[in-house]
């Protein structure tokens, strides 16, 4: 007998261990969990990176450069050539558009498009940012290019801040001049 054949008549499935049905069943009592500790426990076990008492590999070494992983601004990619295959002449090509395509995920994607493919049709289209060699073929081919621009937290919280220290130097110039004063108001 061949062993190809004794797994053709087994079954191609190996059962399921059974933990905890008894002792009989040689899973029972500790389940092959072994005698108590950490790793008897539900949700037990060292976290990631431990090495016992030892400094830990990520402590070891030196940290250098940058990762600007937390701020980065990450764009939904789509090609001119795409464009061309998904919309018709003379459409307008908007994130929603884009969304109901499936040609970008995410509740609000930023999109940029890039100038990869041939575009030989007339189209509006609408995104946060585009490359040159897209915003070329697009006006190329007689459409038109409208950019969003990027809704960058860190450009966002400096005109906040430009628009608060705007806010106080047009109130201090209005006490100095007496005009923003309660008793400039009532006479």
């Amino acid at each position: 007998m061949m062993l190809h054949e004794i797994t053709a008549l087994a079954g191609p499935h190996q059962r399921r261990k059974r933990f905890g049905r008894g002792e009989a069943s040689g899973h029972g009592k500790t389940c092959g969990r072994g005698n108590k500790g950490d790793q008897a426990r539900s949700g037990g076990g060292a976290r990631l990176l431990t090495e016992g008492g030892q400094m830990p590999l990520f402590r070891r070494l030196p940290k250098r450069g940058f990762s600007n992983f937390r701020f980065r601004t990450e764009f939904e990619i789509v090609n001119v050539g795409r464009l061309n295959k998904c919309f018709d002449d003379g459409a307008t090509v908007d994130v929603d558009s884009l969304k109901k395509l499936r040609l970008v995920r995410g509740a609000k994607p930023l999109v940029r498009i890039l100038g990869d493919g041939k575009l030989e049709k007339r189209l509006t289209v609408t995104a946060h940012a585009f490359s040159e060699k897209a915003r070329q073929a697009i006006e190329r081919a007689g459409g038109k290019v409208i950019e969003l621009g990027r809704p960058d937290p860190a450009a966002r919280a400096a005109q906040k801040r430009r628009t608060a220290k705007a806010a106080v130097a047009a109130a201090a110039k209005r006490s100095r001049s007496g005009r923003g004063s309660p008793q400039a108001e009532s006479s």
